[in-house]
């Protein structure tokens, strides 16, 4: 079998939503940190090293200058407090070092640059080694008519900005890693659950439900696909309940014929040819019944339904009947009362009700509208005296093809009336049920909105 359109776009070369998902929030993620790293290098770490570069410059040049300054006598004690307490010390006549191409980090550079505005020339540096292995550099300072070399500890320097970033961007790229790829599978876990669902559901196989967690939008999404799951379940055990139901219900009338055609060719009786024409018509308008159910019916626009003139024409349509069967109708409805339905779809529901009222009850059958159980709908009901149906068998009637031979009267119809009303109702939007009444009998309602031209 040929691989749909749509179908054969799929295959390995496609990422994954989980493998999209965790590329784009790590793309995300270094861009932000880079970012970061840019405006805090850009507005923090390098204003705060040109500070302490120009403080070191300024220190280094005031120590040359206080140096030349101070008696000779004094100016080994002074060098002696400069190593000890600022890690700089002094080499008088000194000459400045020479461009050797040296290259620096960002800080001594910041360093050299101070330096060449307060000397006015180029600043260059040399590096030395002292014999505790401690790396020095050393440049020269003109003071008092002398040039004075004047060297520092590069361990001074205590803070590395680069370094840090780098640092700080090595530990947070595997941590942003982790949580890129525990929200990716958080993100795709459920949407994964629901693909595999689906593929089963397009093998046949029985619809899986779904955990209803997560975001909202994935939860609704979740709650939508069972809701779906749950129509596909009972569109399946309808299927198999209207073949199962029609082979039963065919294989009567069939017999029947069949016998009677028999002994028609033995003895031709006219009530025999009427017996035969019975059976057909009751076979034709069950497989017309069952057709109805199983195709659906196509809804038709809404509109605005007077109810009592429309009740009374739905009485005297089934008045004749009724009392050929001692049954005797009535309308309770108050006169302005309206709603906004599919007349013919309404039509069919209520006509089934008051079919099955009259057929398994004699007396009076009310058909009565009035507000419904919320605001804004309106409910009609058709109520009767005749066995009732028990209570936990109410709902069960609105399969297909379901009869309680033991409360109604038995080989009474298809045993989809009640089906086709509850059909009809879903396709509308509308909530049909039955409910046993006080002292004996049924209640079948529907209940359908209200006129929005008019209230209840």
């Amino acid at each position: 079998m040929q691989p749909t359109a749509g179908l054969s776009e799929t295959g390995p070369h496609k990422r994954t939503l989980r493998q999209q998902t965790l590329r784009a929030m790590l793309v995300l993620v270094l861009l932000l940190e880079l970012a970061f790293a840019g405006v805090a290098l850009l507005f923090v770490l390098k204003p705060m090293a040109q500070r302490s570069a120009d403080d070191l410059a300024g220190l280094m040049v005031l120590s040359a200058q206080t140096w030349a300054e101070l008696p000779p006598q004094t100016r080994p004690a002074f060098q002696q407090e400069l190593h000890n307490r600022y890690r700089l010390s002094l080499l008088p006549d000194m000459q400045p070092p020479a461009d050797n191409g040296m290259t620096h980090g960002l800080y001594i550079g910041f360093v050299e640059q101070s330096l060449q505005q307060r000397t006015g020339h180029a600043v260059y540096f040399r590096r030395q080694t002292d014999a505790q292995g401690h790396i020095w550099l050393w440049t020269s300072i003109p003071a008092g008519g002398r040039d004075i070399g004047v060297g520092f500890d590069t361990s001074r320097i205590q803070t590395q900005p680069i370094r840090a970033l780098l640092i700080g961007l090595a530990l947070t790229l595997p941590l942003s890693f982790l949580l890129a790829l525990w929200w990716a599978r958080r993100i795709s876990r459920p949407l994964v659950s629901m693909e595999q669902a689906a593929a089963g559901l397009a093998r046949g196989d029985t619809p899986q439900r779904l955990s209803q967690s997560g975001p909202r939008e994935i939860a609704n999404l979740a709650a939508h696909f069972n809701q779906m799951a749950e129509r596909i379940d009972a569109l399946l055990q309808a299927r198999t309940t209207l073949l199962v139901g029609v082979s039963h219900d065919l294989r009567s009338p069939l017999a029947r014929i069949r016998v009677a055609l028999e002994l028609q060719r033995m003895a031709p009786t006219p009530e025999r040819l009427d017996q035969i024409e019975r059976d057909v018509l009751a076979m034709d308008r069950l497989i017309g019944e069952v057709l109805a159910l199983a195709r659906g019916l196509r809804a038709q626009a809404a509109e605005d339904l007077v109810l009592k003139p429309w009740l009374q024409e739905r009485l005297q349509m089934h008045d004749e009947w009724a009392t050929s069967r001692g049954a005797t109708l009535g309308v309770q409805c108050p006169d302005d009362l309206h709603a906004w339905v599919d007349a013919a779809a309404l039509q069919r529901v209520v006509d089934n009700f008051l079919t099955n009222a009259v057929h398994y009850a004699a007396g009076p059958i009310t058909l009565q509208a009035g507000p419904g159980s919320s605001p804004g709908r309106v409910r009609i009901a058709v109520l009767d005296r005749g066995p009732g149906i028990p209570a936990d068998q109410l709902d069960a009637v609105f399969a297909p093809f379901t009869r309680l031979d033991s409360a109604r009267t038995p080989g009474q119809g298809s045993g989809l009336g009640l089906a086709i009303a509850r059909q009809l109702a879903q396709q509308h939007g509308w909530a049909v049920g039955l409910q046993q009444r006080d002292g004996g009998g049924l209640i079948a309602w529907v209940e359908a909105p209200v006129s929005p031209i008019h209230s209840v």
